[in-house]
């Protein structure tokens, strides 16, 4: 039984992931080059705990639900149709965003110069961060619902990731403003389309819960992660930095997450 309190959380959870894009403004304001081994490092890590919760957790606990309502053979299927259900919906946003201004096309502080076009790029790479965070806003917040243990470590992961994207909104604004203040603004509120998604999955899930959709939220939202780290996170963790870089961070998810996953067992 989902409680208020339960319910709180889950879209505290979400905002906090959402918003993480100020930090990555802050970084770029204060900052006069970007660190790429740290952000090599951290997407890497990031990508390293999804890959392994969506795999070691989140898949066989909807599998679980999925076959107690539907048996074995069933619910196996159920599982496989919504966690590749999941990687189209994802993958069709990005196929929506021109590639110019898609959000997985990261940039560092020192490589935008060109004033001109600083501040429509900004932009319009804030309404496309903010319509690829969108579902990832609902991702977070639904699987707060089934486990907190789950929930927050996919909340620091998303976190991580939003940090570049809260940088590629930053830079061009600023240059091309030479305002801090809407910077940051922009940047943040590109932040507040993931606890939108939260509450677009309140109004419309919530009162459908059940253990069998649960089982099938658990399943679509791990192929979004698994496609996000895939398509997303390991690519800008290469371009940031040294191909040992980004492995390294991936290996270092993955045994945070087992160790945290090992102590609440």
């Amino acid at each position: 039984m989902l409680t208020t309190n339960h319910i709180l959380f889950a879209f505290l959870l979400t905002a906090v992931a959402g918003l993480s894009t100020g930090i990555g403004s802050a970084i770029a304001l204060l900052t006069k080059k970007t660190n790429k081994n740290f952000l090599s490092i951290s997407l890497g890590f990031s990508a390293g705990i999804m890959i392994y919760v969506s795999f070691m957790e989140m898949m066989p606990q909807g599998l679980k639900e999925l076959t107690t309502v539907h048996g074995e053979k069933l619910g196996t299927l159920y599982l496989i149709l919504a966690f590749f259900a999941g990687i189209i919906f994802i993958n069709l946003i990005d196929f929506l965003i021109p590639e110019q201004i898609n959000p997985h096309e990261a940039h560092g502080v020192e490589e935008m110069n060109d004033k001109a076009q600083l501040k429509r790029t900004g932009i319009m790479v804030a309404i496309s961060i903010a319509i690829h965070n969108f579902p990832e806003g609902i991702a977070t917040f639904t699987s707060a619902l089934g486990s907190l243990d789950i929930a927050i470590p996919i909340t620091v992961a998303i976190a991580i990731h939003n940090i570049p994207e809260g940088i590629a909104v930053t830079v061009p604004i600023y240059h091309s403003t030479g305002s801090r203040k809407k910077a940051f603004w922009y940047s943040f509120l590109s932040g507040l389309a993931e606890p939108a998604g939260a509450l677009l999955a309140f109004v419309f899930l919530l009162r459908f819960w059940t253990p069998a959709l649960n089982g099938l939220i658990l399943a679509a939202v791990s192929g979004i992660m698994v496609f996000i780290s895939l398509d997303e996170l390991l690519p800008s963790a290469e371009k940031y930095g040294k191909h040992h870089l980004s492995i390294t961070g991936v290996v270092s998810g993955m045994l945070v997450m087992a160790l945290s996953l090992f102590l609440f067992i």
